[in-house]
C-alpha cells in the first residue's frame, strides 16, 4: 500500500507542478488571480443569495439550490479538513508558485472547488446551456488553485465531487 500512495503523490505532485510553474505568464497572473475569487465566499454566497431573494422562477428555483447545496457540502469540507490535515503544497513543494497572501489552513479538500460546482450544477440542472459557460468556468476556478500554489490536484477533484454531490443531491431532493 505504501508503494502506491507514494506512487500517487510523485504523480500528482507533478501534475501540481506542471500547472503551477510551466503555465506561468503575467496575463495569467491575471486572469487566474481574479477568476479564483469566484470561489470565494463572497461571491458564492452573494450570487445564491441574490438569486434566492431576487430571482423570478427557474432562477429563484436555482439559487435556492445552489445556496443549500453551498451550505451543505462546506460541512464535509470542514471534517475532511480537520480529519485529513494535509499541508498546502507551497508550504511542501520547494519552488512553488504562490499568489499574495497565501491561505494558512489545510489543503485538503478544496473550499473555492467544492464552492464553485455547488453553485453551478443547480443553474446547469435547469439551465442546461449554462453548462457551456458555468463548467469551463469551475474547472477555471479549480485550476486557478493549483496555479496559486494553494491545492494539489486531488484537493480539486474532492471539491468538485463533494460540491456537485451536495449540489445533485440539494435539486434531486427540492420539490
Amino acid at each position: 500500500m505504501s508503494k502506491v500512495v507514494h506512487w500517487m503523490h510523485r504523480h500528482e505532485t507533478r501534475m501540481f507542478l506542471y500547472v503551477n510553474q510551466r503555465f506561468r505568464h503575467t496575463i495569467l497572473d491575471g486572469i487566474l488571480g481574479t477568476l479564483t475569487h469566484l470561489g470565494g465566499a463572497t461571491a458564492t454566497i452573494a450570487v445564491t443569495l441574490l438569486l434566492s431573494l431576487f430571482g423570478k422562477g427557474v432562477w429563484q428555483i436555482a439559487g435556492i439550490q445552489a445556496l443549500a447545496a453551498l451550505a451543505i457540502s462546506h460541512i464535509p469540507v470542514a471534517i475532511v479538513k480537520k480529519l485529513y490535515p494535509r499541508r498546502r503544497p507551497y508550504l511542501v513543494v520547494p519552488n512553488t508558485r504562490t499568489g499574495r497572501n497565501p491561505l494558512q489552513d489545510h489543503s485538503f479538500p478544496s473550499g473555492h472547488t467544492t464552492a464553485i460546482f455547488s453553485v453551478i450544477v443547480p443553474f446547469v440542472a435547469h439551465i442546461p446551456v449554462l453548462g457551456f459557460v458555468l463548467i469551463p468556468l469551475a474547472l477555471l476556478v479549480a485550476l486557478s488553485r493549483m496555479y496559486l500554489g494553494l491545492h494539489y490536484p486531488s484537493d480539486c477533484l474532492a471539491g468538485a465531487v463533494i460540491g456537485s454531490g451536495a449540489a445533485a443531491a440539494s435539486v434531486a431532493l427540492w420539490p
